[in-house]
């Protein structure tokens, strides 16, 4: 059996790599990995392979960036040769960017089957690019592999037969809990004080200049109390250019990009992590790190009613508010003692690989 993997963007990194790592232990099974190149970064994908220990791809798209809309379409038009060329079985796709869905539409029209890893999340967001991204990838797919129970019930409401659906857990955990150990030696000496980890991308957030600079003064008067860590997303650094601010001050530290290995050491020891990430609220639920999340809604719920993430909008006061109730009380209980998500135990892409090769056997 040919199965292909598409990847666009380092979450999808995190995703594919257990999976091609399960399914490698099967016998009969040939894989191909491409990668759009939606995240066009060489040095930073370069260390997320190496990282992850994902094979070299078989094909780099280098579609680079653009608005959704080109982007979209330069996927699919560099993508839909190489599907047709390698005719594979199953195209596997991982997440919520546009080379999720560009790739599902691509399959869809020359008849090959496609695997969705990550299905069944909704924010009720149509503002959202991921959303819409997520909606017409799980329309087009013939396998659904949700984390949640939550996954499920969006897919049954929306007329997805029950037979397509398979609750396998969340793999970006697989690869958390296979690579935690290799964090143990990578902290920074200076983040062994207590310390607030950031991460903000999303331009619902970030683009909006007058409140970029509002939180900063947030997280400015939040430094007070501990060390505030803040690797810059790129589209970050770039409004923060805009503003004239180069550069963090006092305890609030400003840092570039971080890998994977050293990002998750950060993560694990954090007080409090703030961000606007799908993925980070799921690691630090795993971890038992309290999260504050800086937006209106999550697809992740789960990560709200059984973990430790936080919604608290762009109400800057509401952020402060929070924060300030989490440097109260203290972090609660060692890391992991949270109580578990079903199946986030490090085997959801064992489970993929066990649907996948039964499904080859009917």
């Amino acid at each position: 059996m040919h199965i292909l993997h598409v990847v666009g963007a380092r979450p999808n990194f995190m995703k594919a790599a257990p999976v091609l790592r399960a399914l490698s232990k099967r016998d009969g099974i040939l894989q191909t990995l491409v990668h759009t190149g939606q995240h066009y970064d060489a040095a930073m994908s370069d260390v997320f392979f190496q990282q992850l220990e994902l094979p070299s791809p078989d094909f780099n798209l280098g579609v680079g960036s653009g608005t959704h809309a080109e982007q979209t379409a330069r996927i699919m038009l560099a993508f839909e040769p190489v599907a047709r060329d390698q005719a594979p079985e199953l195209v596997l796709v991982y997440g919520d960017v546009n080379s999720t869905v560009a790739a599902a539409l691509v399959c869809s029209k020359l008849g090959i089957q496609v695997g969705h890893v990550e299905a069944g999340l909704r924010s009720r967001d149509r503002s959202m690019p991921e959303e819409i991204n997520r909606l017409l990838t799980d329309q087009l797919s013939d396998l659904l592999f949700t984390p949640s129970t939550d996954g499920d019930e969006n897919l049954l409401q929306e007329g997805i037969a029950l037979g397509k659906i398979h609750r396998v857990g969340n793999v970006m955990i697989d690869t958390l809990v296979r690579l935690l150990p290799r964090t143990d030696n990578l902290l920074p000496g200076a983040a062994h004080a207590p310390y607030a980890l950031v991460t903000l991308h999303r331009p619902s957030n970030v683009d909006d200049l007058a409140w970029l600079r509002e939180l900063l003064q947030t997280l400015s008067d939040l430094s007070r109390d501990l060390e505030v860590i803040f690797p810059v997303h790129p589209r970050t650094r770039q409004r923060l250019n805009e503003l004239g601010l180069t550069g963090g001050k006092d305890r609030l530290k400003f840092q570039e990009p971080l890998p994977y290995l050293e990002f998750l050491a950060l993560q694990r020891c954090a007080s409090m992590v703030i961000t606007d990430s799908g993925g980070i609220q799921e690691e630090t639920t795993f971890l038992g790190v309290p999260c504050l999340t800086v937006r209106e809604n999550t697809e992740r719920p789960v990560t709200i009613s059984e973990g430790t993430n936080q919604l608290v909008g762009r109400d800057l006061r509401r952020l402060k508010e929070a924060a300030e109730k989490i440097l109260q009380r203290g972090r609660q209980g060692r890391e992991g003692s949270t109580r578990r998500v079903p199946l986030w135990d490090g085997n959801a892409s064992e489970r993929i690989a066990d649907v996948i090769l039964r499904r080859q056997e009917t």
